[in-house]
């Protein structure tokens, strides 16, 4: 059974409450980074509640509430995979969801291979966890890094700049990020030259020097991809230092309220970004999310909510669609998977080729409005216009 769009938001706009009273839960295993990237994921937490909670209320999965067990991994690859093996062991959960660091989620993605257990990633956003590390056990809601990548690009050939300089966070993302853009842009573009690369500690940016070495190598346009604490230090130092004046900026990430809203008034004007314009969407779908997230939480919801409510409907109906909890049955059941998801448009559907969602984004341009970021000239972007073929996907894949 999927969950149709009528589903969506009708279990939304539920009355809060768990059937408590039943006796046989279907526990479910959830690991993130809640303390090392709080900006996203307090909104994650809270989007995981209310569907989780709008489900329960509406009766559960044939009768059975879900409960998620969550774990903190603090932004650690090892400590992610010691609580997938207590919640695999101590706590008997049917399956592992969560993640948001690349690092950690490729940990995550190779302990459900070798322990043969369903991992339904729903943030990280490196491209190996499903291509050049995917495995049978491995799914993942979030568009990539690739995907993201190739809607920037599709923006970033019709700017008149030829010399471009880079700036990503030294780990798995931003190498991924950076290394795709480069190919997509110099096959759109054969005429453009990459001046500068600058990849600076995940956390640690030394903003200054950072700007000014990419300023030094005079860029005509830049291609970011830090985010959070990162990107507040690099956007207020490259104020100050002057390095966004008459220059291009195309950006990943910075259009989500969790990294636009705490650069204020110092907000940059004319980034190309991909982003979530939550306020300015309208559609029966995403009003009804939207209404439910602030009544409930009296705030408007940012991008990690939805990511989270979107995996708990992706796991709801992954369960009503398996006759049991057996892990076999529900990995197979995850290839082709489909869901209305809360942004309201295409039908989010996993690929059976390389376990990866076609779950679109937005993309615009950056203003100020009452001295605050926000997305302008925006559209939404279907996940699945910007994937390999899934040929071209399944060789990328490990033999067998």
């Amino acid at each position: 059974m999927i969950v149709t769009r009528r589903t969506a938001i009708a279990a939304t706009l539920a009355v809060p409450a768990v059937a408590s009273a039943q006796n046989d839960p279907i526990r479910i295993g959830e690991i993130n980074s809640y303390t090392s990237q709080p900006a996203f994921l307090v909104p994650y937490r809270n989007g995981w509640t209310l569907a989780q909670e709008a489900i329960n209320a509406a009766g559960g999965i044939n009768g059975r509430p879900l409960a998620t067990i969550h774990r903190d991994d603090a932004g650690k690859p090892e400590d992610a995979v010691r609580h997938a093996g207590e919640l695999l062991n101590n706590e008997r959960v049917a399956l592992i969801t969560g993640g948001f660091l690349s690092n950690v989620g490729l940990a995550l993605g190779d302990f459900a291979n070798q322990n043969k257990k369903l991992f339904v990633a729903s943030e990280p956003l490196t491209d190996a966890l499903v291509w050049s590390r995917g495995n049978r056990y491995t799914y993942r809601l979030r568009c990539s890094t690739y995907m993201q990548a190739a809607m920037l690009v599709e923006e970033a050939a019709k700017l008149p700049a030829k010399r471009w300089a880079l700036v990503a966070p030294n780990y798995e993302y931003g190498q991924s990020a950076v290394r795709w853009f480069k190919e997509m842009l110099s096959r759109a573009r054969p005429d453009v030259t990459y001046v500068a690369e600058q990849f600076p500690a995940l956390g640690r940016i030394d903003a200054g020097a950072t700007v000014q070495a990419l300023a030094a190598s005079n860029p005509e346009a830049i291609f970011n991809v830090t985010f959070g604490a990162d990107l507040t230090n690099f956007v207020r130092q490259g104020n100050t230092r002057g390095l966004f004046e008459r220059r291009a900026v195309v950006s990943m990430l910075t259009g989500e309220p969790e990294y636009l809203e705490p650069l204020g008034d110092e907000a940059p004007e004319g980034w190309i970004v991909t982003g979530y314009p939550v306020e300015q969407i309208n559609n029966p779908v995403h009003n009804a999310f939207r209404d439910a997230y602030r009544a409930r939480f009296r705030e408007l919801p940012k991008l990690g909510s939805v990511v989270a409510y979107d995996t708990v409907l992706a796991i709801a109906a992954l369960l009503r669609k398996v006759p049991n909890l057996e892990t076999e049955a529900m990995v197979d059941a995850m290839a082709g998977l489909k869901f209305q998801g809360v942004f309201g448009y295409a039908e989010t559907e996993f690929r059976a080729a390389d376990h990866q969602s076609t779950m679109g984004g937005f993309i615009g341009r950056t203003v100020l409005r009452g001295g605050k970021g926000a997305m302008a000239d925006w559209r939404f972007a279907d996940g699945r216009a910007y994937l390999p073929s899934e040929d071209a996907a399944r060789a990328m894949r490990p033999a067998g």
